[in-house]
């Protein structure tokens, strides 16, 4: 299947290329529809309050539960467009955007805590209608998902936690690097988006060349409030409280880890399960910071042979 998707994407650049002298931008526009379409996924907005919401969902509703997508740092919805593929036939799925990330508003002072961040998604999927999914985050999403389980456990079906951020007991590369003033997260200049998906990713997927490039030029545009929302999610002064919020969790947890996680160090894993009530961990060998991008197809393995497993399916 991924080499077939390689193929397909390489086709539809050679094809654009060939029909007109497109710009980088229209490149990185067709082959980002491409991958959103060939997820059965469309792309929306909504107003919320102040904000506007960008979001992913089924281009088709299909009969059956709900998935709500929970990005990390710096990230945005379409780091879920690969996993949603392997869900949408089943699944009525939701990525969101959220505040100050994608294509969502930017402004500096919303407010981008933990609970800042599950206040902003509460609003959001009241807006879109939603009262109960299944909920899976990545890093920083991973955080605001078991967050948010904790906070409203009646919307709550089953969450998944891909390398969450929130616990951070056992120290990892990144901590140093920042302790250094080195945040290799945070691209200010060429070349650094490249850095920072080697730093991220151990197992990288195909992304065409003029596609990073795109990427790396939305990376330091949004430079001045990336650096304000790590600074928001890096106090580690309310790293108890977290903890201690996570033993109201209610429903299934599934903590998902990539053992080359170079972001997190995977042994936070051991903290979750042992503080979440009904939780579960499986560590992925050769995966890095993000198992849904790294390894999609057995990531959404892991959820559906996770779903039996629970009262929630």
């Amino acid at each position: 299947m991924a080499q077939r998707s390689v193929l397909s994407t390489l086709s539809i650049l050679i094809i654009t290329l060939m029909i007109s002298a497109c710009s980088r931008q229209a490149l990185y526009d067709n082959a980002i529809g491409w991958e959103r379409s060939s997820a059965g996924l469309k792309a929306s907005n909504i107003t919320v309050g102040e904000m506007t919401i960008a979001y992913l969902s089924n281009s088709e509703p299909v009969d059956g539960d709900t998935i709500v997508l929970v990005h990390g740092f710096g990230a945005n919805k379409d780091n879920w467009t690969r996993l949603a593929r392997e869900l949408t036939d089943e699944f009525n799925v939701y990525a969101i955007d959220l505040p100050g990330h994608g294509d969502s508003s930017k402004e500096l002072d919303l407010g981008y805590r933990f609970e800042d961040q599950v206040g902003h998604l509460s609003r959001i999927l009241d807006a879109l209608g939603i009262q109960r999914a299944h909920m899976m985050g990545n890093s920083m999403g991973g955080a605001v998902t078991a967050l948010y389980a904790a906070t409203y456990p009646d919307q709550i079906r089953t969450a998944v936690l891909f390398d969450p951020a929130g616990i951070f007991e056992y120290d990892s590369e990144l901590v140093s690097l920042v302790m250094d003033g080195d945040n290799p997260l945070i691209p200010s200049q060429e070349g650094d988006f490249k850095r920072l998906v080697d730093f991220a990713l151990e197992k990288k997927p195909f992304v065409p060349w003029p596609i990073y490039d795109v990427m790396e030029e939305k990376a330091i545009a949004n430079r001045d409030v990336n650096e304000v929302i790590f600074d928001a999610i890096r106090d580690t002064d309310y790293e108890d409280d977290f903890r201690n919020a996570i033993t109201r969790i209610q429903a299934p947890v599934l903590v998902v880890w990539g053992m080359e996680d170079r972001v997190i160090n995977y042994r936070n894993a051991d903290v979750f399960v042992e503080r979440i009530p009904d939780a579960r961990k499986v560590l992925l060998e050769g995966v890095g910071h993000a198992p849904m991008v790294e390894v999609p197809e057995e990531s959404a393995r892991l959820f559906r042979e996770f779903l039996p497993t629970t009262n929630a399916s």
